[in-house]
């Protein structure tokens, strides 16, 4: 077997709008397409051997153990490398439950999709699955245990920590989208102006000043001893010498840690002698110069969470350790807790296996320990000098008991310092007494704290902390999202989506819009080229000046990736024609229509899905939609627009020709298209079909009549507002048009346009596009013929896996399948295209450029214009001073 392609999905997509993250691999069976599961000896026997766990994979049986009958009847390599790739991830602690493989029309190869949660463990599943099959398949050994670990530890280097996902996770939970802007814990949450960013527990609200006071042991103990809050007795040093005249000053036993450490790092605890004090103080210095050495408090370690300045949970923490038996040895003890099954690798489960370290191997030392020491019955060994729970710690959460003096206190603390998330490191006996009464002590607070103690505590409630921390970034009445509008069709996309920014922009809105030629905030272009996908709309959304996204959205960035977005407010599926046929598995209109239509399907319950009436792939989407509909059409008796109007919905239709709003059977005309200089006084028919979505979407966005109608005046169809789209460039003789029609139906389009012209000569200059099908290049030069009285063909610039000589060879084909003989001439690249057709064009000529390199072009015919309108000054034409 052969895997040809590996693609990770990350929005909604051609295969599920719900499941937005899928492994989508291309892989080719090659002989085994002639070997299902059952013409292979001994394959299925080996298999559940490896894998028993697949038994409860029901498959399209229904029940347990289907998949198992599948493959006794016989199933595809395909099909249960999907399978063995689900599986795998799950057992690795991922949960992953989808799959369904598809063929990919051509024989043999296969779509196989399946679920992930960590893009790289998905990845590396699919990679995996198939190397495991083809093992099985030749009778070879396969070691499960080491794949299973690889993906662990993928799992715990991608995802993120238990405090990030929790705000993630409640942020989801309430519909506020995220996105993560790092491969770390930077994650932002909400779109455009109306975004907050986490990182960690941190979050954009967050004090700067309070996490540097917070990550300054010595700033943050001096504020709250002047404050009268309770701190340890102790000092800053630097030197041994210093180090000994404080024990002398203070006695034992002692706690040193570096001033600039966080998360228990360089911490030495309930020090008792000068030997440990000296080889702690040593320890710490490592992390830094400056060193704090304070009484240590008998007691126990308490942490209390403050979000908002308000304490929301308390707990007890306890280090990672080991209770002697008499019998067992350090290293037993520590194999019986790490079988507790409520402890795994990293934070899988809700404690974390206990590793032994230096840190623990330091402890062991300074006890005279070794890991072959047998400790005495009821002796407790602390392997760590820490409480953290992600290196073996406990939690007991004792939020409910705190007294009302220590609830004020932490409150107090955190106001103290600054911060509005906050963890209070608390010595005492208890919090169910006032501090002042039992000698406890605060020990330090931290910034960006850990939410896991709280969130899944050994013993004792759990909390929700991450709540409060929703609460407070998006108050009640505080919008997380901004509105998005999605354009999406065969043609017509650009213009529309240039059109609905323009006119929301005449209305105040801060405009952030993706075309197939850049990407834009306002009026100012931030990235060239063709920026229709998810990765151009995410950039769309992270941007905190933008407050509407219009987003152009392609059938390619779909299918490679997705949709940049989970939902929008307006979905706009212009018309379905056959182009990019042939690629990524769609072969038909109605599979490319599919893919157009996980546009609208993302539409929320709330927003419209705007779809063309006269088109019958597109009508027919409305079955799957959950959005309300709205209804656009060149004929306003169009039957599915009058019924639809008639039930109380809302269309734009062409009428007695006005762009007019039908909203429940009454009409509200908006505009004559004699007025709208985009559809050249309606001759370009095309451009009023783009119109009407356009009109209706700022209709259902509130916008007043007289603000569309006056954008709808203003947006001109020139290099600076539509480039590429029906430029018109007039010459002292002849007149060019740059546009960027690039199917048999975009071609046809600027024909209806040019038979409304005068009967002048009609020159046509383009190129044929290397990834799409014979018949469509056929097809393509046939309609060019039917137009254009001359034509030049261009060599693309990018063949896209075809030779220059068999594209022309395609075109031809189709040019010559007229009886009318059309003059047909060559030229090497687009430039020498272009000044040749200028060059040659004769008097009262229209010559129609179609080009995919826009701004090159439109950059070359100005300088070929203002060439022609150069006047050259004589010096006889200079006025005499004198």
């Amino acid at each position: 077997m052969k895997i040809l392609e590996i693609r990770a999905l990350r929005g909604p997509n051609y295969w599920s709008n719900r499941r937005h993250k899928l492994i989508v691999m291309k892989l080719d069976l090659q002989e085994m397409e002639e070997k299902p599961s059952d013409k292979v000896k001994g394959f299925v026997e080996r298999l559940e051997k490896l894998i028993p766990s697949l038994y409860e994979h029901r498959c399209s049986e229904g029940h347990a153990g289907g998949f198992f009958e599948r493959l006794r009847t016989g199933t595809w390599m395909g099909h249960i490398v999907e399978h063995v790739a689900l599986e795998i991830q799950s057992l690795a602690g991922m949960d992953c439950g989808f799959g369904r493989t598809r063929g990919t029309g051509d024989v043999g190869q296969y779509f196989v999709v399946f679920t992930y949660t960590q893009e790289r463990a998905g990845r590396y599943a699919a990679e995996t699955a198939v190397e495991i099959v083809e093992a099985l398949i030749k009778g070879k050994k396969v070691k499960l245990d080491p794949i299973i670990q690889v993906l662990k530890e993928i799992r715990e280097d991608e995802k993120l920590g238990p405090s990030t996902y929790s705000i993630v996770k409640e942020a989801a939970n309430r519909g506020i989208p995220f996105m993560r802007l790092n491969e770390y814990s930077l994650v932002q949450l909400g779109h455009g102006v109306n975004q907050k960013r986490i990182r960690a527990t941190i979050t954009s609200q967050t004090s700067g000043i309070g996490v540097d006071l917070a990550c300054d042991k010595e700033d943050t103990k001096f504020l709250l001893d002047r404050a009268g809050v309770p701190v340890p007795q102790g000092n800053i040093l630097k030197t041994e010498e210093q180090l000994l005249r404080e024990i002398k000053r203070i006695g034992f036993p002692l706690v040193i840690k570096p001033v600039d450490g966080n998360h228990g790092k360089g911490i030495t605890i309930n020090i008792k002698t000068k030997k440990v004090a000296l080889a702690a103080f040593a320890f710490a210095q490592k992390r830094s110069y400056r060193v704090i050495v304070e009484r240590y408090v008998e007691g126990f370690d308490f942490r209390m969470l403050v979000i908002n300045y308000k304490l929301v949970a308390a707990a007890m923490r306890t280090p990672a350790h080991v209770i002697g038996n008499g019998k067992s040895t350090i290293k037993e003890l520590i194999a019986e807790v790490n079988s507790d099954p409520r402890r795994g690798y990293g934070h899988e489960n809700m404690l974390t296996e206990i590793e032994v370290d230096k840190i623990s191997l330091g402890l062991m030392k300074v006890k005279g320990y070794k890991m072959t020491t047998v400790l005495p019955k009821n002796k407790v060994f602390y392997l760590k000098d820490t409480a953290n729970l992600s290196t073996g710690g406990t939690s007991t959460d004792v939020t409910d008991l705190v007294h009302p003096y220590n609830v004020f206190m932490a409150e107090r603390v955190s106001r103290i310092i600054g911060l509005d998330i906050c963890g209070i490191d608390v010595m005492a006996t208890d919090l169910e007494k006032p501090l002042s009464e039992n000698g406890g002590v605060v020990l330090e607070v931290n910034a960006a704290p850990g939410f896991r103690m709280h969130l899944d505590p050994t013993e004792g409630l759990a909390r929700n902390v991450a709540e409060p921390v929703i609460n407070m970034l998006f108050p009640a009445g505080k919008p997380a999202r901004i509105p998005i509008i999605a354009v999406t069709g065969t043609n017509g996309k650009t213009t529309t989506t240039r059109l609905i920014a323009h006119i929301m922009k005449g209305v105040g809105y801060h405009v952030g819009y993706t075309t197939s030629d850049g990407i834009y905030v306002q009026n100012g272009m931030l990235q060239a080229g063709d920026c229709t996908g998810p990765k151009s709309a995410k950039f769309i959304l992270r941007d905190p000046t933008v407050d509407m996204a219009v987003l152009e959205t392609a059938r390619g960035g779909i299918l490679r990736e997705g949709l940049g977005f989970s939902h929008c407010d307006i979905g706009i599926v212009t018309n379905i024609a056959p182009d990019h046929l042939g690629l990524k598995g769609i072969h038909t209109l109605e599979q490319l229509a599919k893919v157009k239509s996980v546009v609208v399907e993302s539409v929320s319950k709330e927003g419209y899905s705007i779809l063309n009436a006269d088109d019958d792939h597109i009508f027919n989407m409305i079955g799957d939609l959950k959005s309300k509909i709205a209804l656009f059409s060149m004929d306003e008796k169009n039957k599915r627009v009058v019924e639809h109007c008639a039930a109380g919905g809302i269309a734009a239709v062409y009428e007695n020709g006005y762009i007019t709003i039908n909203k429940g059977g009454w009409k509200i005309r908006i505009e004559k298209v004699l007025n709208i200089p985009l559809t050249f006084s309606g001759r370009a028919v095309f451009m009023i079909q783009n119109v009407l979505p356009a009109a209706l979407a700022a209709f259902l966005r509130d916008v007043e009549l007289d603000d569309i109608r006056l954008g709808l005046q203003t947006f001109t169809p020139s290099p600076a507002q539509t480039p590429g789209r029906m430029n018109m460039f007039q010459f002292n003789k002849f007149t060019v048009m740059l546009d960027y029609a690039h199917n048999p139906s975009g071609m046809r389009a600027i024909g209806k346009f040019l038979e409304k012209l005068p009967d002048t000569p009609k020159v046509g200059l383009f190129a044929g596009t290397g990834d799409r099908r014979d018949e469509d290049l056929i097809e393509f030069g046939k309609v060019s013929a039917e137009i254009f009285d001359e034509i030049i063909i261009r060599e693309d610039h990018q063949l896209r896996g075809r030779e220059e000589e068999k594209i022309s060879k395609l075109l031809l084909e189709g040019i010559n399948s007229l009886d009318k003989k059309t003059p047909v001439s060559f030229a090497a690249d687009a430039h020498k295209a272009i000044n040749k057709a200028i060059k040659n064009a004769k008097d009262g000529s229209f010559i129609v450029i179609i080009s995919d390199i826009i701004p090159d072009a439109i950059k070359q015919i100005t300088e070929l214009k203002e060439k022609e309108n150069k006047v050259k000054v004589r010096k006889a034409d200079i006025p005499n001073s004198n």
